[in-house]
């Protein structure tokens, strides 16, 4: 199947990450049934997501993993100017929700599968869900290829980088904070606790400890960025304007440059909660609190410039450049499960999450000729 009549069938699939991406992976099964290849799931607990893995060619050690994510984020209230799930080409770029990031790469490497017919090592597809959320499906999709394919030599996630090789990541913690205070008239300041005014407090805190850390910590050059950044993306709380409020939460996360662990930058946050704001708090109302939940977590991609999977993306490219992103990705799950990881895919990532997504044919047809580079290697044949 021609590459872009894939991209317009993966792009057509809504698989925002609140949503199943079910269908998706079922004609991602039936493609590759096509040509006699079985793929394997696993599914998430609910069972209305799944990752997706599969082999070509022989059942050999020293092969290359192919990775991407199957999910994409939402459309909501952006302002498209053509429908988000209907590829839509002008003047050489292709629009859609997904196109950048990143079921172009996904389309590319199924477009592909036809010219792996001769491949002395294998290469695995990995296909994964809910990556948008905070990485959630690949721990699970990463356990099943070690314990049931050969050792792969490398994993090449195929996340937009212009067709650059990204050798680092930035990792991501992602956090929600729930405040529960106590509720008085707004009059009587002295009989309440205020949640939201609370929160407001904690946030301050976080701001202040994030510039002290971005003073005195190690920096990393090659990051933009180049520190660890906490954000506060989402609040929530509060009741009417003459009460004081019970309940508020904020959700927020930690961006960590390698080496730098978010723990860190927690046990203080926690500590500050517990010895500074608390007391004070339940001085007034005992059953007042402050509770944090991390609920995603995924590792930097440590710097390897001389890995494997550095030296053959090195090698596919015909240069020794390397570059890294503040973004987090899949590619430091995979690092940390001991298997040699890189970033290099088609589009920017100046377009993902945009309204008016796009990828444009250019960076697809590079993306096609690396691809072809890597069949070619790992065939013999060059």
């Amino acid at each position: 199947m021609p590459v872009r009549e894939l991209i317009t069938k993966l792009v057509a699939f809504e698989t925002v990450s609140r949503h199943s991406n079910l269908a998706l992976i079922d004609f991602i099964r039936d493609y590759l049934d096509g040509f006699g290849i079985r793929s394997s799931l696993v599914l998430n607990a609910a069972g209305d997501k799944a990752n997706l893995y599969a082999t070509i060619g022989p059942a050999v050690p020293g092969g290359v993993v192919l990775s991407g994510h199957t999910d994409v984020v939402p459309v909501d209230g952006q302002p498209w100017s053509s429908e988000p799930f209907t590829l839509v080409e002008r003047e050489g770029r292709l629009y859609g929700r997904g196109t950048c990031d990143m079921k172009s790469f996904c389309a590319i490497v199924l477009a592909l599968v036809p010219q792996m017919g001769k491949l002395q090592r294998p290469i695995h597809l990995a296909f994964s869900y809910d990556e948008e959320v905070g990485c959630q499906g690949a721990p699970s999709l990463i356990r099943a290829l070690l314990e049931n394919v050969p050792r792969p030599a490398a994993v090449i996630v195929g996340e937009p980088t212009n067709m650059q090789l990204v050798t680092a990541h930035k990792g991501i913690t992602t956090l929600k904070t729930s405040v529960t205070g106590h509720e008085a008239h707004s009059s009587q300041l002295h009989r309440g606790v205020s949640a939201v005014m609370t929160s407001a407090r904690l946030i301050t805190f976080l701001d202040d400890l994030a510039r002290r850390r971005q003073e005195v910590r190690p920096r990393d050059p090659g990051f933009e960025p180049d520190f660890t950044t906490v954000h506060v993306g989402v609040i929530r709380g509060g009741t009417a304007v003459n009460i004081i409020s019970r309940h508020c939460e904020f959700i927020w996360d930690i961006r960590n440059i390698p080496g730098d662990e978010p723990q860190d930058l927690l046990t203080q946050f926690q500590t500050f909660c517990r010895q500074k704001v608390e007391p004070a708090m339940q001085a007034i109302a005992p059953e007042t609190g402050i509770r944090t939940e991390v609920f995603a977590q995924a590792p930097a991609l440590r710097h390897e410039p001389d890995s494997a999977a550095a030296q053959l993306v090195k090698t596919l490219l015909g240069k020794a450049a390397t570059h890294k992103v503040p973004y987090a990705a899949e590619a430091g799950q995979f690092q940390e499960a001991g298997l040699p990881t890189v970033i290099c895919g088609p589009g920017s990532i100046d377009q993902a999450h945009q309204p008016d997504e796009f990828i444009t044919l250019q960076q697809v047809e590079a993306g096609m000729q690396f691809i072809r580079r890597l069949i070619a290697h790992l065939s013999g044949r060059n």
